[in-house]
């Protein structure tokens, strides 16, 4: 199954994309953007965390806590953050693959 994921709901989900400078950015940086390997970071620490937070509202819901609604959104959020992380894996597989196939 392929999800079309925009920009503008990638930032959303994830927050990637954000002016924030990053302390994992080198000190040479002339745009002090975030590096590569510190976006990859957060984006499996967002989706981990999204994880975590649906299966603590579905405790909360099992406990009484939390009510059914705010369980499935939680649930949707981990759903839409893991599939926008799938996308993106696959995105950098292709590209990987398309620069092994380039002729040296």
């Amino acid at each position: 199954m392929s999800v079309a994921i925009d920009a503008i709901t990638a930032k959303v989900i994830t927050g990637i994309g954000t002016t924030t400078p990053s302390p994992a950015a080198p000190a040479g940086s002339k745009d002090g953007g975030e590096s590569f390997g510190a976006s990859l970071s957060r984006l499996v620490g967002t989706v981990e965390e999204s994880h975590n937070s649906a299966n603590a509202a579905v405790n909360g819901m099992i406990n009484g806590q939390l009510d059914v609604h705010d369980a499935m959104i939680a649930l949707q959020r981990a759903d839409l953050t893991l599939q926008f992380g799938v996308q993106v894996r696959n995105k950098l597989m292709n590209a990987y693959q398309e620069i092994m196939r380039m002729p040296v």
